[in-house]
């Protein structure tokens, strides 16, 4: 019998769902559903080549065992399968292994795979429920929430997509045991930004943690789920402006990002990077303490997080991959400051040239 789990409530009225955090849920994924009345016999699980076979078995075993009829569709791994084609690819598999309006679609994996096959839920027969299992730490305190899915084209990332929430989140933290160290020290990136925008007491809870300890607490990762539930549940989607905050570190971030091939920076570590010129921009259009900047700064190095930026990536470059990123609004930048720890806001004050100021001053030492 599973203990008492930290849950977090996301209240979008019809579109309300539950984030269950508990260690060892992976196994006991089909009481859940059902306890959230998911009861569509046939479902689908997408996932990449690395991760089904890692957890794929465990999850199907459980669903199997209840009575659900299962079926496995796998991406390779990577960015690159955050694709049209792709999506074509799994509705089309699916097609053929029988599936219709009346299914369900599990995400097992990380950003890519819950983007993906939340994306392909969204247009499969006009629509299927959908529910995420997200195994890294990006995707357990950012992405699996909130409903974003999509995928990229070469113009820039998740520019194709739909807001489609699921129904149920299931995260397992014994996931991350797996992760190669690299991809488990990028994600905490994303737990560092809900920490600057929202939550200050949040970042000494951070430095306390060990990077090599794989025991990330249930606790720290349902708050920081519940930072993104509240401000998504504001803006579900993103008109108000409350919800861009979510954005800070991403406009530079992901232009950096996509400026290199996929892989060769994960977005945590472009995200870090774009941390880094937000808070130089913040000392100047919020009048951020300078401590402040130094002591994210140091968190972020601390998970070992880059902050310097690659001569190899040309300021050109990142500038022309900002101009299509959808966080510009009819041309103008709507950038996300800091004017304290856990407070951020959105200012329409920086200037192209400043954003170029902002990439410049990545070359410098910390």
């Amino acid at each position: 019998m599973l203990r008492r789990m930290p849950t977090v409530h996301v209240d979008l009225a019809q579109r309300s769902y539950d984030v269950l955090v508990e260690s060892g849920i992976l196994k006991h994924a089909a009481k859940a559903l059902i306890d959230a009345g998911l009861t569509a016999r046939a479902t689908a699980v997408i996932s990449d080549e690395t991760v089904a076979a890692l957890h794929a078995e465990p999850l199907l075993d459980s669903l199997r065992s209840a009575g659900f009829t299962c079926s496995l569709h796998t991406v390779p791994a990577g960015e690159a399968s955050k694709s049209m084609s792709r999506a074509e690819e799994v509705c089309r598999d699916m097609i053929r292994a029988g599936h219709d309006r009346k299914s369900l679609v599990i995400a097992l994996g990380g950003g890519v795979v819950g983007d993906l096959a939340g994306f392909v839920a969204a247009i499969f027969f006009r629509g299927l429920p959908f529910v995420q299992i997200p195994t890294t730490i990006v995707s357990q305190v950012d992405s699996s929430v909130g409903g974003k899915t999509g995928v990229n084209v070469a113009e820039g990332k998740n520019l194709l997509g739909a807001f489609h929430q699921p129904r149920l989140v299931l995260v397992d933290p014994e996931t991350l045991r797996t992760l190669p160290d690299r991809e488990f020290h990028e994600g905490f990136a994303e737990a560092i930004k809900h920490a600057a925008i929202r939550d200050a007491s949040m970042l000494a809870d951070l430095a306390a943690l060990d990077p090599g300890n794989r025991d990330v607490p249930a606790e720290l990762i349902a708050r920081n789920i519940a930072i993104k539930a509240r401000v998504v549940e504001a803006d579900e989607h993103e008109t108000l402006g409350v919800r861009a905050l979510l954005n800070f570190g991403h406009t530079i971030g992901h232009g950096i990002e996509a400026s290199v091939p996929y892989g060769k920076l994960l977005h945590g570590e472009a995200i870090s990077l774009g941390m880094r010129a937000a808070l130089f921009l913040s000392e100047r259009h919020a009048d951020l303490p300078g401590s402040v900047s130094r002591e994210i700064e140091a968190l972020l190095a601390k998970f070992g997080l880059p902050l310097v930026l690659p001569e190899s990536i040309s300021t050109a470059t990142v500038m022309e991959k900002l101009a299509t990123d959808k966080k510009f609004s009819a041309g103008a930048v709507r950038f996300v400051v800091l004017d304290a720890a856990g407070s951020a806001r959105v200012v329409s004050s920086v200037t192209r040239e400043e954003l170029r100021e902002a990439i410049e001053h990545l070359r410098t030492p910390v």
